[in-house]
């Protein structure tokens, strides 16, 4: 899912913040492969009688797990009574914090020095699926990462993360414990094991007892 912000930095250049939004809602990574750029966009406002030049946008505050592909915007002019956007894209990580308020804060510049800042509160959602990824490397030797996520549909789940052989005897439990919504990691370490295929099996119940079930297959090759 691509997200859009759009905000309005109105000056010559005085910053105002958007009527009715306090806390902008950015939504959760889904799905796996290339990360998605979402887009924020700031508009600058000249409200003054004259055309203002060389104004650097810049993100001068960032929570960890967004990453900006550019940090710095210039605008070359802006005509008196005129807007122009400064446009940032940005991936979100999967391992941020969730449902955590934090600070993104933008510096405007003009060239002569003087500098305006524009401080946009932000959240990172939880995820809206349930997701097991297939474990990274495939095959491997002697030890594998898992990944799975966990949706907003509960506050809580009880997790089991179980790795059986091939004619299904369990070898390992990888988790077994209450977890909140969220995206999670596990290593598999085989080093004790012999070269095989393996099943991995998530299994998460939420508050109203509904249960889920996931499982996939990987390759140890020794």
């Amino acid at each position: 899912m691509r997200y859009i912000m759009v905000l309005i930095l109105s000056a010559s250049i005085c910053i105002a913040q958007p009527a009715g939004q306090d806390v902008y809602e950015i939504p959760f990574p889904e799905g796996t492969g290339t990360a998605i750029e979402n887009t924020i966009e700031l508009s600058v406002a000249n409200t003054s009688a004259i055309s203002v030049n060389q104004i650097k946008v810049e993100a001068t505050s960032i929570p960890e797990g967004i990453k900006f592909v550019e940090k710095s915007v210039t605008l070359t002019s802006i005509k008196a009574k005129e807007e122009q956007a400064a446009v940032f894209t940005f991936t979100v990580d999967k391992t941020a914090q969730l449902n955590k308020e934090q600070t993104l804060s933008f510096k405007i510049i003009d060239k002569n020095g003087q500098q305006w800042t524009k401080d946009i509160k932000v959240t990172i959602a939880p995820p809206r699926t349930y997701e097991l990824c297939q474990n990274y490397p495939n095959p491997f030797n002697p030890t594998t990462t898992i990944e799975y996520q966990l949706p907003a549909v509960g506050t809580q789940y009880t997790v089991s993360l179980k790795i059986y052989d091939i004619i299904g005897r369990e070898v390992a439990t990888l988790v077994n414990e209450q977890q909140e919504p969220g995206y999670y990691q596990k290593t598999f370490d085989a080093s004790r094991y012999a070269s095989g295929m393996y099943i991995y099996r998530l299994i998460a119940k939420d508050g109203q007892n509904k249960q889920r079930t996931f499982q996939k297959k990987m390759m140890l090759v020794k």
